[in-house]
C-alpha cells in the first residue's frame, strides 16, 4: 500500500538525515571533542615517553599521527549505527522507501564529518607537535584525507555486523583493527616515503583505489549486516 504524499528523493533523504545528526551532535556537542583531545593525548605520549628527542620524534612522527587518528576513530565506531538501533531508527530505516544502502552511506559521511574531518583540520598542529619536517605537511593531509573515509567505510560493515551484540566494543575493535592496518601501512607509508626522498604517489594511490572500491561496496555490505542484525 502506498502511503499518502510525495515520495521522498535520496537528496531531500540525505539532508534530513544529515541535519538530524548535526542536531543530536549539537545537544553532547562536549562528546564531539573527545577524538581531537584524545589524538591529542597520544602524540603527547609518544612525545614523552621518547624523551623528547627532536630526531627520534621526526623519524616516528608519521607513524604516530596516523595511530594517533586511527585510534581515535575507534571511540565512536562503536555509535555508528547502535543508537539508531536502540530507538528504534533503524527500523523505519528498513521500512523507508529509501534504499538502505543510501542511508547507510550517509551516515557514515555524518560520522566521518563530525570525527575525522576535525582530526584532519588539527593535524597541523600534532605535526608541529611530533616536529614533522612543513615539506611532508602536504603529503600527511592527503593521505589523512583519502585514509579516514576509507576508516569510516571499513568500520561501518563491523559496525552493522555487531550492531545487534550487546557491549561490542572490545569485540569490535578486534575485529576492525586488521582491516585498518593496510590503510595505516600505506598511509603512514606514504609520508615516511615522502621524509626519504621516494615518490609517495603509489601509496596515495593505492588508498584512493581503497577508498573508490570501499565507497561502492561498503554501504551495500553494511546494508546486507543490518537487515540481518533485525530479521
Amino acid at each position: 500500500m502506498n502511503l499518502p504524499g510525495p515520495r521522498p528523493t535520496l537528496a531531500s533523504a540525505a539532508t534530513a538525515l544529515l541535519a538530524r545528526d548535526l542536531k543530536l551532535l549539537w545537544r553532547r556537542r562536549g562528546d564531539a571533542a573527545q577524538p581531537i583531545l584524545f589524538a591529542l593525548l597520544v602524540v603527547a605520549l609518544f612525545a614523552l615517553a621518547l624523551g623528547g628527542n627532536p630526531e627520534l620524534l621526526r623519524r616516528v612522527a608519521s607513524a604516530v599521527l596516523w595511530l594517533s587518528v586511527l585510534l581515535a576513530g575507534l571511540l565512536s565506531l562503536d555509535t555508528l549505527f547502535r543508537g539508531d538501533a536502540e530507538d528504534g531508527s533503524l527500523e523505519q530505516w528498513l521500512l523507508s522507501p529509501v534504499p538502505l544502502a543510501w542511508l547507510v552511506a550517509v551516515r557514515v559521511f555524518s560520522h566521518w564529518l563530525t570525527t575525522a574531518f576535525p582530526l584532519v583540520l588539527v593535524s597541523p598542529l600534532l605535526a608541529e607537535l611530533m616536529g614533522l619536517p612543513h615539506a611532508q605537511l602536504p603529503v600527511l593531509l592527503a593521505s589523512l584525507a583519502l585514509g579516514t573515509p576509507l576508516l569510516s567505510l571499513l568500520g561501518a560493515v563491523v559496525a552493522a555486523l555487531t550492531v545487534g551484540m550487546r557491549r561490542s566494543g572490545i569485540l569490535l575493535a578486534l575485529l576492525v583493527l586488521p582491516l585498518y592496518v593496510p590503510v595505516l601501512v600505506f598511509g603512514a607509508g606514504a609520508v615516511a616515503a615522502s621524509a626519504q626522498g621516494f615518490d609517495a604517489s603509489g601509496a596515495l594511490l593505492l588508498l584512493g583505489a581503497g577508498l573508490v572500491v570501499s565507497a561502492l561496496l561498503a554501504p551495500l555490505t553494511a546494508a546486507a549486516a543490518i537487515r540481518i542484525a533485525n530479521s
